[in-house]
């Protein structure tokens, strides 16, 4: 197959070089693995008639932000895009030969015993449960792909890694794509001082995360319909992303919705967000007072987080003592909780200090979780207290009673 078309990189070079039916692909952050696949599925549709490729991810949002948009780009890139042959309901690309691209979620195991197919994709395959895979695995017909941040071990190294023969199995990392900004190369080796980051994400290696911040979150399709929105969190950016999260209690516990994630927003830009969502107070970092006011005189409910001494780790601490969940579509919420990391000394030891730059949709929930969380414990203790009904439904109008 002939990549020339496409950008050459290493990542691509070695991506074309592998011939077995299951070639994996690990690596760290910008290394280009999912996009020298795609650009290998790519060229392969275009030399075969009436196959069908299937890329799969954990949720249709992940694809919509990730693989469908990244496979977007190198078409209309190379000029090989056509509208005509996009169906954009169901996300399938209709090549001239007939060969298709599918982009599809398996959230249920049930649906993974659908019709078979030629080459199957599995990205971020670390977040697919091993039961869909292994029956989407079974059911391909010929080759097999499948990428991965290697943060810790899971269904590839325990249930196929030197247990088959037919494995390619290859790491990239960001020096093998030469088509990397040098500002996003710098800010890649300005983490080389947090040893178990640089493992994953710098070289690619197979780590444990042990200074993951937060773990245990749920993830739910939609909001549930008997929770209740309490606040949104806002985390002002303009080079890097403003971001805002609707915070909602449920279960004795809390359902984060991302509401935003968007760089360049001006004040009157977000704004306009908040007042055409649902009402609820907004919680700001405080170290932006002329934004804060200038929300307010848009007429948003809005007040600064309450911040001193230690107070991002005690806010950590509080977030940490409630249960989460996160709707699926919330992609960049979620990608930043499964990187929102401890940094550690030159020996690996963890330190007490939040990792600066992967925490916008962090710090947005923080905000919000902390001013929140004091006046459910205080109604919570009320409603607990020996008093009759009716006077404990007055202190909910009026607490000073």
């Amino acid at each position: 197959m002939a990549e020339s078309q496409f950008l050459d990189t290493t990542a691509t070079r070695k991506i074309f070089q592998l011939s077995k039916r299951i070639r994996a692909v690990s690596g760290g952050t910008s290394a280009s693995k999912t996009i020298s696949i795609l650009v290998w599925c790519i060229d392969y549709a275009q030399c075969t008639k009436n196959e069908v490729i299937t890329v799969v991810a954990e949720s249709v949002p992940h694809l919509l932000l990730g693989a469908i948009r990244d496979f977007q780009n190198i078409m209309q890139g190379n000029s090989f895009w056509d509208d005509e042959r996009w169906n954009e309901s169901k996300h399938i690309y209709t090549f001239s030969g007939g060969t298709i691209i599918e982009f599809i979620s398996f959230d249920k195991f049930g649906k993974a015993h659908g019709p078979r197919r030629d080459i199957l994709f599995l990205n971020e395959a670390n977040n697919i449960p091993w039961n869909i895979a292994d029956q989407l695995i079974t059911r391909t017909r010929k080759v097999v792909w499948m990428d991965w941040n290697p943060s810790e071990e899971f269904w590839f190294y325990t249930e196929m890694l030197n247990k088959r023969q037919d494995i390619d199995f290859i790491t990239l990392t960001y020096l093998d794509n030469e088509a990397l900004d040098e500002v996003s190369k710098a800010e890649i080796e300005a983490h080389k001082h947090n040893k178990q980051w640089w493992t994953v994400y710098g070289e690619g290696k197979l780590g444990v995360l042990t200074n993951r911040i937060y773990s245990g979150w749920k993830f739910l399709d939609e909001i549930p319909n008997e929770a209740r929105l309490e606040r949104y969190g806002l985390d002002f950016g303009f080079n890097d992303p403003a971001a805002i999260m609707g915070v909602h209690r449920w279960n004795s516990g809390y359902v984060l919705d991302e509401i935003l994630y968007r760089s360049g927003m001006l004040n009157k830009q977000l704004a306009d967000i908040l007042l055409n969502i649902p009402e609820a107070l907004t919680i700001a970092d405080s170290a932006e007072p002329k934004s804060i006011e200038e929300l307010k005189q848009f007429g948003v409910n809005i007040q600064p987080t309450l911040k001193g001494p230690d107070s991002i780790r005690q806010g950590i601490n509080i977030v940490k003592g409630e249960q989460i969940w996160v709707t699926k579509r919330s992609v960049n919420l979620i990608k930043e909780y499964r990187n929102y990391l401890w940094q550690t000394d030159k020996n690996g030891g963890i330190l007490n200090i939040p990792e600066a730059g992967n925490d916008h949709c962090m710090d947005a929930v923080r905000y919000a979780i902390t001013s929140l969380v004091p006046v459910i414990r205080k109604q919570e203790f009320i409603d607990s207290l020996p008093l009759p009904r009716h006077y404990r439904n007055q202190r909910r109008v009026n607490p000073a009673l």
